[in-house]
């Protein structure tokens, strides 16, 4: 099984363009590299503080980690359907009053990932004036991240609605591997599972 594969999530196929699959991986793969940077550049800011000798500009290099972490994660946690807790609401429902439930939840979602948009790319034109200490790089380098994350949410949620549409927002997942056999390949069983 390849990383790629083991990055994937399987849950709710029916709702997922293929196409896309390999924009989830890159995005959480970034998402791994954003923590670990962020990891990396605080102990390190720690180090050099307690030494007598802090580095400055590792504070601008980790909050950008931590900003771009952020927006990245929740456009990935949108494709894997992880947001939020309104999930579970759904799941409770069949007919009708899911697909309701489905639909409207994503369509709030969308208007977010609109104003995300919008607003963003308004915040990223204005942050040109405003700049970062001690590097004097424009604050507009950190607003990025929000127009490209509500363009990304905008797409996994229309990909969403389109496919629910199309094939029913229910759907039989597939059942989880028995334990052992999630302990050979390397998954991590599920809390209160056995090895």
């Amino acid at each position: 099984m390849s990383i790629a594969d083991r990055l994937l999530l399987k849950r709710q196929r029916h709702l997922k363009w293929r196409a896309l699959d390999p924009l989830e991986t890159a995005l959480m793969i970034l998402c791994g590299l954003l923590l670990f940077g962020f990891c990396t550049t605080v102990i390190f800011d720690i180090i050099t503080r307690e030494i007598g000798r802090p580095w400055l500009w590792l504070q601008e290099v980790t909050s950008t980690f931590f900003i771009y972490a952020i927006f990245t994660g929740t456009a990935v946690a949108t494709r894997r359907n992880d947001h939020l807790c309104l999930t579970a609401i759904a799941d409770t429902l069949s007919g009708t009053a899911r697909t309701v439930v489905e639909i409207a939840t994503r369509v709030v979602v969308l208007g977010v990932a609109l104003c995300f948009i919008y607003f963003g790319y308004l915040n990223f034109l204005r942050g040109f004036s405003s700049f970062r200490m001690p590097s004097m790089t424009p604050i507009a380098s950190l607003y990025a991240a929000i127009p490209i994350c509500g363009a990304l949410v905008a797409l996994f949620t229309i990909e969403q609605l389109i496919n629910g549409l199309r094939n029913g927002f229910a759907h039989d997942e597939p059942p989880e591997p028995p334990p052992h056999v999630m302990a050979i390949e390397g998954i991590a069983p599920a809390p209160g599972g056995r090895t």
